[in-house]
Order: C-alpha cells, then sequence, then structure tokens
C-alpha cells in the first residue's frame, strides 16, 4: 500500500496531514460506466444487455434502474442481474401495454471480490422500449356488449316491422303469412346469438 499525506503551508508555517495512512489503490476504484446499452422486446420478456471491457466481466456486478418514460428517476424500480453477465431479463407482466419505457444501467466490482474494491459507476446511456399493445379483456367485453345492446333493439324494431306488414298483408289477404315470417326471424336470431357468444 501507500501512505497519502496533505502537505501544506497554514498561516505561515509548513504542516503534513496524514490523510491515508495505508492507501491501496486497487481498494478505491471508479468504473466508467457500461456502453452501448440496448434493449429487445418480445411478447414474453424484455431483453436488455450492454458492454464492458472483457477482462473485467467476470468481477462486476450491475444495478438496472428503469421507469416509464415520462417518469422521475427518483421513482425508477432497481433490478440486479442474477449473474455477473451484462444483461437482464425483464418479464412482461413487470410492463404495461404500449407504454414507453427507459432503462440505464451501472457497475461496480463485485462484493464477492476480494482483491479489488470500488464504488459505483455512473450511470450508463439510456435505452428506450416499448410492451407491444394488446386489447384487453374488458375491452373485448365492452365490444360484446355493445354488440348485444344494439341487436336487442334492432330485433325487436324488425319485429315490429314485420309484424306490421303481416297485419296489413293479412287485411289485404286472408292467408296466415305472419307465423311463418316470425318463425323464419326467430330462427334467424337463434342462429346470430349463437355467433356473436
Amino acid at each position: 500500500g501507500y501512505r497519502v499525506s496533505l502537505q501544506g503551508n497554514f498561516f505561515g508555517r509548513n504542516h503534513t496531514y496524514i490523510t491515508f495512512p495505508e492507501y491501496n489503490p486497487r481498494k478505491h476504484i471508479k468504473l466508467d460506466p457500461p456502453l452501448n446499452i440496448q434493449s429487445n422486446v418480445t411478447a414474453n420478456k424484455c431483453q436488455i444487455w450492454w458492454s464492458v471491457p472483457w477482462y473485467l466481466v467476470e468481477i462486476l456486478q450491475y444495478e438496472l434502474q428503469y421507469k416509464e418514460y415520462s417518469m422521475s428517476w427518483e421513482i425508477a424500480l432497481n433490478k440486479t442481474p442474477p449473474s455477473s453477465l451484462p444483461q437482464i431479463e425483464i418479464e412482461a407482466t413487470e410492463l404495461r401495454s404500449g407504454i414507453a419505457y427507459v432503462a440505464r444501467v451501472r457497475c461496480k466490482v463485485s462484493e464477492n471480490e476480494d482483491s479489488y474494491h470500488s464504488q459505483w459507476s455512473e450511470w450508463s446511456q439510456t435505452t428506450v422500449f416499448e410492451k407491444a399493445g394488446v386489447p384487453k379483456l374488458s375491452e373485448k367485453i365492452l365490444n360484446t356488449r355493445t354488440m348485444q345492446f344494439l341487436f336487442i333493439p334492432l330485433s325487436f324494431g324488425t319485429l315490429l316491422y314485420l309484424f306490421w306488414n303481416c297485419k296489413l298483408s293479412q287485411k289485404a289477404s286472408p292467408a296466415l303469412t305472419f307465423p311463418r315470417q316470425l318463425l323464419s326471424f326467430s330462427h334467424s336470431i337463434i342462429c346470430t346469438t349463437g355467433i356473436l357468444r
């Protein structure tokens, strides 16, 4: 190790202050932030990866932060990769559909490493990703219900129209055409309802 001291002239006198009696540079490292952070989103997960010098890969640990693009970093979520590989996955269930996210990463020497010690690096540049939007179940149900609400009044309107027309045609002709038309229309209502379900 080294002894680090501070010398100076204070009020006309020379003074020496011992700052670190034993200073070991390997225990006081601050690394450069990871480079080339990139992301790829699939239906099941978001993969994020980055670059660090090859000779440091096995002794580093990382911390990833991600947040909705419009939010502050102060409320970002933190995630730690399970290994020293420069990559991490975020499950799709942790992300909201149709929302843009931004992520960044920092590194330091692993706590398991005895020969070196470091503080966290600065944060890397960011990568932006977005989970593809899929229709929500509630939206599908809403669309089905809307169709049902439209179908019922239209059905009754059609029945009234048929009834009115048959009533007029019965005045002109004694043949009972209304029951046949009603039976045919009822059959089409049942078939259409079956298709909607």
